[in-house]
């Protein structure tokens, strides 16, 4: 049995540009990357946004099991992450991104790639001195690297390279979580996404 089906073309004036975004925070381990994000998120929630955090930490083992520390790994993992992140910005979900990332061109191409996809990308870099990183040590890795078990910590004997123009840029040292987390939350009430 032969039928003939039509196809009815939508036209591309009734689809509209996602409004989920990537907030990609960045910055040396213990800055407080992922205490940040969420925080960030429990406020978008609270919003009835849907939101996702892709911890760094979390991330690793499922996406880049068989990669190392090297650069080449790092950016590999990181691009990876950012591949996930906008995908889901791309389908409305606000994407709190909470990795090291300790280099710019890796961070740039995951923004050139949601720019061309059309969709927002925001580098929040979390700049709260070494020296309260060390002090906080969330992971014990500041500890593990002065006892020569650990060589190259990001930011201590292996290279970061600040964003240079971030959207925000936050010192967390002597501040609240919701202090800091007020002004991520002001950057998306701006853009529209809160």
């Amino acid at each position: 049995m032969t039928t003939e089906a039509s196809i009815r073309e939508v036209p591309s004036t009734s689809c509209r540009v996602s409004d989920g975004a990537t907030v990609w925070f960045t910055g040396l381990p213990s800055a407080g990357k992922t205490t940040l994000a969420n925080a960030v998120a429990v406020a978008l929630r609270d919003a009835g946004r849907p939101v996702e955090i892709l911890d760094g930490d979390a991330v690793r083992p499922v996406l880049s099991p068989g990669l190392g520390y090297s650069r080449a790994d790092r950016d590999a993992n990181v691009a990876r992450i950012g591949w996930v992140a906008g995908l889901l910005a791309r389908n409305g979900v606000i994407v709190l991104a909470s990795v090291v990332s300790p280099f710019a061109q890796a961070r740039d191409l995951i923004r050139q790639a949601h720019g061309q996809a059309g969709t927002a990308f925001y580098e929040i870099h979390v700049a709260t001195p070494v020296a309260t990183c060390a002090e906080r040590d969330v992971k014990g890795l500041y500890a593990r690297q002065r006892d020569g078990a650990l060589d190259g910590l990001t930011g201590i004997d292996g290279e970061y390279e600040a964003p240079i123009t971030p959207e925000l840029r936050l010192n967390t040292a002597g501040r609240t979580v919701e202090d800091v987390a007020s002004e991520v939350i002001a950057l998306l009430k701006k853009e529209n996404l809160l």
